[in-house]
């Protein structure tokens, strides 16, 4: 293999290089030119070995614990030699608990309206994944991973219950809506590799875009029960965010009081405000998509319970009805 190369490097040189040679023997020549393409084909391999362990040696750091810039509240391998926050990490397995929940509950009105209703819940199960990930580890492609699947779920939920009457002017329906969404994802998702630190804080910011959504929706509404739910997702939203940016901001406040767990708490609320909020969103499409179907609103596992998980139902079928 090397003769090969270094033949094609002197057959390159050849002409280059000719005019050095003219007053040396034609031997002398071409011997003085292989040995030096074939120095310069051993450094070029050298090199692209050398290149080729910078370039593993980088991919494993990513992999490795404490790689990412991001590092919350919470004391590092309290508990455990292989687990940097062992609260936030627990905390995140709520998304197992609540996500296959919703999915059942939301199943009548998916049914009904769309089944992609039903990516929303599937990709919060990979956000606990990835949470649990990153909290166990703190590697920087943990953080990516939890950072990216909150905005896929975001863009998913975009994509599904937008109202078709605030699309943007160029756009008339909700397929070239949900293609525009997948473009703005994309180049979101490449965007987010150039300052990773302020992606957490970017993210949150969508929470307000939904709050403006909401309050223009239920301008008109008198239900009762309807803006009940909706002051219960706003207040849970508030308690969350209000957790999260204490456990960042406010650290050695809660590390002199021995609380270090806001972020793990925050955990829990935004499952629960999410359940509650994409349950209301979805109730209000349901009225504009499919007001046949006659939607309603119940909480499980008991509608007469003054707290539980909300879901629809479709009154105008007996099928979708749950009872208690």
């Amino acid at each position: 293999m090397d003769r090969l190369v270094v033949k094609m490097l002197c057959m390159l040189m050849s002409q280059s290089c000719a005019p050095r040679c003219s007053t040396q023997p034609k031997f002398t020549c071409r011997v003085t030119w292989s040995l030096t393409a074939l120095q310069e084909w051993r450094h070029w391999k050298q090199d692209v070995g050398m290149g080729g362990f910078y370039f593993s040696e980088r991919i494993a750091g990513v992999f490795s614990y404490e790689s990412s810039e991001v590092d919350w509240c919470e004391d590092n391998y309290k508990y455990s030699d292989h687990v940097v926050e062992s609260f936030n990490t627990i905390s995140s397995f709520i998304f197992f608990i609540v996500s296959p929940i919703m999915l059942y509950l939301l199943h009548p009105y998916a049914k009904e309206r769309n089944l992609a209703i039903h990516l929303v819940w599937v990709m919060m199960l990979f956000v606990g994944i990835f949470s649990a990930y990153f909290h166990m580890t703190l590697s920087f492609v943990g953080q990516m991973l939890d950072e990216l699947s909150i905005l896929w779920v975001l863009a998913t939920g975009y994509a599904i219950w937008f109202p078709r009457r605030l699309f943007p002017s160029f756009i008339t329906d909700r397929s070239t809506f949900s293609r525009f969404v997948l473009v703005v994802t994309v180049v979101t998702s490449v965007s987010s590799f150039v300052k990773p630190t302020i992606n957490a804080y970017a993210l949150n910011c969508f929470g307000l875009h939904m709050l403006y959504i909401l309050a223009v929706e239920l301008r008109c509404c008198t239900d009762q029960k309807v803006l009940r739910l909706a002051k219960f997702s706003v207040a849970l939203w508030v308690l969350a965010i209000s957790c999260w940016i204490s456990d960042r901001a406010c650290c050695g406040f809660w590390q002199r009081l021995n609380f270090c767990y806001l972020h793990g708490i925050w955990h829990i609320l935004i499952v629960i405000a999410v359940a509650y909020g994409s349950t209301l969103i979805a109730y209000l499409d349901a009225n504009y998509e499919i007001p046949y179907s006659l939607p309603g609103l119940q909480y499980w596992p008991c509608d007469k319970w003054a707290l539980g998980i909300p879901h629809i139902v479709l009154k105008g079928t007996t099928k979708t009805l749950k009872r208690c």
